[in-house]
C-alpha cells in the first residue's frame, strides 16, 4: 500500500519489497530512488518538520501547477485517505491554514495585523479627541460669567413642567472701541438696555420660542431704588425699563410676575459678542422679502438672499422703523435670525472646523452672561432648543397683543392681550401643546388704544 505522503511526493513502493510475510510493517521497507518531479525534496530534518522546503519561485512548478486531489471539490472514493467524504472540509482546512515557513505568506495572515494597527490608531485618535474635548470643556466652564442671581428678589412662582430660558440681547458695548461704536451705530442713550428678549420653553411637546417685545406694557414689581434708597411701589412701564432699573435680576423678576412662569436659566449677550460670533462662523445666510434701509440701526440691505456679516446682522436685528408693526416686526426678525444662526453654527462644516467653532465659542464666552446655576450642559441644551425651532420641531410666536402703539406717559407701547397671553403662559407652565399663534388682535375702539 502506498503511503499518502509518498503518493503526494510522487513516490511508490514496489510490491515485490513487502517482505517475506507480505506485510510492509514486518520489517523496514526499502524504498526506491526518489523520482524528481520538480518539487524540492530533502531528507526529513531531525525536528520532524517534514520533507518540504520553501519552494523556489524560479523552479519548475511541477506538481504545484497541477491542482492535484485537493483541488477537486467533490473527490471520488478510493483516492486515498485525504479524499474521504470529508475531503472538501479537509481541503478547506488546509486552505485556511496560517502561513508557515514552508510556503509563501498569504494575505489572510497579514489581515489580523492590519486590523490590530487600525484598531490601535482609532483608540489613540479617540483618546486624543477625548483629552482635547475634556480640556476645552474645562476651559469653557471657567470662562462662563455666572453673575445673575435669579432669586435675588424672592417671591418666585413655583417650578413648572419643562424648562424655561430667558434669552436677552443687550446693548452692552463691552469690548467695543469708540470707532466700533460709531461704525456699528451702537451709540445713543445712557444706561443699560435690552434690544431683544425671548422666552424659550422646552418640554415634552418640543420647543416654543416666544418673543417678548421690549416695548411691552407690563407692571414692574416694587423694588428698592438704589439711587434714592427708597422703596418704589409697583408701576406700569415698558418691559425694557425693568432691565434699566435693576439689570438682569429685576428683569427676570418682572417676567416671572407678569407671566407666572418660573425662569430656570438666563443668558445675555452684548453687541460685541453678537458681531464676533457671526463673523467667526463666516456670516449668516438670510433671505429678505424687501429692501431694508434704516439710518438709526445702519441697516442697508437689498431684497433677496445674502450672507450677512456681523455688522450687517446687528443692524438687521436692531432695525424697527421700516417695520409696519414696529417692535413687533423687529421681534419676528430677531426670532428668524437667531434660529438661522443656531442652525448654521451646528452644521458639520462649522461644528467640526476648529478655525470657525473655536473663535465663535470664544467670542460668545467673552461677552456671555448667565445665571449662577447655568452649566455648559444647560447652555448646549438651550442652543439645541433654538436650533430645533429652525428644524421644524418647535414654534416661533410673539406674545399676543391687543394694541400696537398705545400712548402712555412712558411713550407708545404694545399692550398684551390679557385673555390670550394668560392662556399661552398657562400652557407653557403645564407643558401642554401650544395652540396660540401670536397674531395681533384687531383693535376694538379707543379703549384698545390707551394703556391703563
Amino acid at each position: 500500500m502506498t503511503d499518502p505522503l509518498d503518493q503526494r511526493a510522487g513516490r511508490t513502493t514496489p510490491t515485490g519489497e513487502q517482505g517475506r510475510h507480505g506485510d510492509a510493517g514486518s520489517r523496514p521497507v526499502r524504498r526506491g530512488p526518489v523520482r524528481v518531479t520538480g518539487e524540492l525534496w530533502r531528507p526529513e530534518p531531525a525536528g520532524g518538520r517534514g520533507p518540504y522546503v520553501e519552494p523556489d519561485p524560479d523552479a519548475d512548478p511541477g506538481p504545484y501547477a497541477d491542482p492535484g486531489p485537493y483541488a477537486d471539490p467533490a473527490p471520488q472514493a478510493g483516492q486515498g485517505p485525504y479524499a474521504a467524504p470529508e475531503g472538501a472540509a479537509v481541503h478547506e482546512r488546509f486552505a485556511e491554514r496560517p502561513s508557515s515557513r514552508y510556503g509563501p505568506r498569504r494575505a489572510h495572515a497579514r489581515q489580523p495585523k492590519k486590523r490590530r494597527r487600525l484598531r490601535r490608531a482609532v483608540l489613540v485618535l479617540l483618546a486624543v479627541v477625548g483629552v482635547a474635548a475634556g480640556g476645552t470643556y474645562g476651559w469653557a466652564e471657567t470662562r462662563l460669567q455666572r453673575d445673575v442671581d435669579l432669586g435675588a428678589y424672592g417671591d418666585r412662582p413655583p417650578p413648572g413642567e419643562g424648562t424655561n430660558y430667558l434669552v436677552v440681547g443687550s446693548d452692552s458695548r463691552d469690548g467695543l472701541s469708540d470707532d466700533d461704536v460709531k461704525d456699528l451705530h451702537a451709540g445713543g442713550g445712557g444706561g443699560r438696555r435690552t434690544d431683544s428678549m425671548m422666552l424659550l420653553h422646552t418640554g415634552a411637546h418640543g420647543t416654543s420660542m416666544v418673543s417678548l417685545p421690549r416695548d411691552s406694557w407690563i407692571t414692574v414689581p416694587g423694588r428698592l431704588d438704589t439711587s434714592t434708597g427708597k422703596t418704589k411701589r409697583p408701576e406700569g412701564d415698558k418691559l425694557n425699563a425693568a432691565f434699566s432699573y435693576g439689570g438682569p435680576e429685576l428683569l427676570v423678576h418682572t417676567v416671572e410676575k407678569n407671566t407666572g412662569l418660573r425662569i430656570d436659566h438666563y443668558a445675555e449677550i452684548g453687541f460685541a459678542g453678537f458681531v464676533n460670533i457671526v463673523d467667526a462662523i463666516g456670516g449668516v445666510r438670510m433671505c429678505l422679502e424687501r429692501d431694508i434701509k434704516d439710518e438709526k440701526s445702519g441697516a442697508d440691505l437689498r431684497k433677496g438672499c445674502h450672507t450677512l456679516n456681523g455688522k450687517q446682522a446687528l443692524a438687521f436685528v436692531r432695525e424697527r422703523h421700516q417695520e409696519k408693526e414696529g417692535d413687533l416686526g423687529r421681534s419676528r426678525n430677531q426670532q428668524k435670525f437667531l434660529s438661522t444662526l443656531a442652525h448654521q453654527a451646528a452644521r458639520p462644516d462649522t461644528l467640526f472646523d476648529p478655525l470657525k467653532i473655536g473663535p465663535a465659542v470664544q467670542a460668545g464666552l467673552d461677552t456671555l452672561i448667565v445665571d449662577k446655576g447655568m452649566s455648559l450642559r444647560d447652555l448646549s441644551r438651550m442652543f439645541r432648543a433654538v436650533q430645533n425651532v429652525t428644524d421644524g420641531h418647535g414654534k416661533q410666536i410673539n406674545v399676543p397683543v391687543s394694541g400696537i402703539g398705545v400712548p402712555t406717559p412712558k411713550g407708545n407701547v404694545l399692550k398684551w392681550d390679557a385673555r390670550r397671553s394668560v392662556r399661552l403662559f398657562d400652557d407653557l407652565r403645564h407643558d401642554r401643546p401650544v395652540t396660540e399663534t401670536g397674531k395681533p388682535s384687531r383693535h376694538r375702539g379707543p379703549a384698545a388704544r390707551r394703556a391703563p
